[in-house]
């Protein structure tokens, strides 16, 4: 039998340093082809030691048995733990609460609550839970009715925040009010939207703070490498992009070059919000780990470590 390990065992093995926080964006795979590309992607994003990985949820439920899938494969294959994204726009209650069930059943303890995009032609007043406020609501209900299951635990729930104003919303203020009321509804913690220029961020964090916001935010970040992509991004962001990246990929000799380019625009903004004392990143992937890997490897997360107290600064 085992010896019981003691305190001074314990404190001995204890990180003395804590790095901000790391975490990743994965989408299910469409098809069993594309999913052993993506199992290996995630082993490659594992040797990381990120603290968890986000699972993408398609509006409505549509994508929801691959979701599951890609849900089952990150607990039981691997060490990481899964941040599952659930959307309300275009479910109705019941089905949102038979999903948040579900994933608490197979021992998901951390979800995202969204609203989810919405498409055109799509009436919100036909929703039973049209944003996502009233979602955080649902899942703290059906928490509360777990309680005994989760031995008195708590399930974690994240938020999206916006650093640019969201496409859809008519001010900047109407966006922070939005925040603060899913903190005050049960958030825990709020991961950015895409943002291209580290005062926008500072500008949120300070506005929030201010206002009384005390959950963390992380800021969310793409590997700036694909032109395509990010003119994508932009179009469904409503973000602009900084002319200055766009023409440097756009005039690059080839995707070597356009990767370089990239992953060092992407470091340096990394860097200065990292500076400006973000609690963590987190990495929108695309599924693929190459970008997401290079960007860490110019990046010493321990810089921004206390090695005093443990808390990233």
């Amino acid at each position: 039998m085992t010896a019981p390990t003691t305190l001074p065992e314990l404190e001995r093995t204890v990180a003395s340093r804590r790095r901000p926080a790391l975490s990743y964006e994965l989408f299910p795979a469409r098809t069993d082809t594309t999913f052993e590309r993506l199992r290996d992607t995630i082993a490659q994003l594992e040797t990381t030691a990120p603290d968890y990985v986000s699972v993408t949820s398609r509006t409505g439920q549509r994508n929801l048995a691959r979701v599951l899938e890609l849900t089952d494969h990150v607990l039981h294959e691997t060490d990481l733990r899964p941040l599952v994204h659930v959307t309300s726009i275009g479910s109705r209650r019941a089905e949102l609460r038979t999903v948040v069930q579900a994933l608490l059943d197979r021992g998901v303890r951390g979800i995202l609550a969204l609203r989810g995009d919405q498409e055109e032609g799509h009436d919100l007043e036909g929703d039973e839970i049209p944003f996502a406020r009233p979602l955080v609501d649902l899942i703290r209900e059906v928490e509360r009715e777990r309680t005994a299951a989760l031995a008195g635990g708590r399930v974690s729930v994240g938020v999206a925040a916006y650093p640019h104003r969201h496409p859809e919303s008519p001010t900047s203020q109407h966006d922070l009010e939005v925040l603060l009321s899913k903190e005050r509804a049960g958030a825990d913690f709020a991961i950015t939207q895409v943002f291209f220029d580290p005062a926008e961020y500072c500008a949120l964090i300070g506005k929030a703070r201010d206002a009384g916001l005390r959950m963390p935010v992380i800021p969310g970040f793409v590997p700036a490498t694909n032109p395509r992509r990010l003119e994508r991004l932009g179009e469904l962001s409503g973000v602009p992009l900084p002319r200055d990246l766009m023409h440097a990929l756009e005039t690059a000799r080839d995707e070597s070059e356009q990767r370089r380019i990239g992953v060092r625009w992407t470091v340096d903004l990394i860097t200065r919000v990292l500076d400006a004392g973000a609690p963590g990143l987190h990495l929108f992937t695309f599924n693929r780990h190459a970008e997401s890997l290079d960007v860490l490897e110019s990046l010493d997360l321990d810089r921004w470590s206390d090695p005093t107290t443990g808390d990233a600064r």
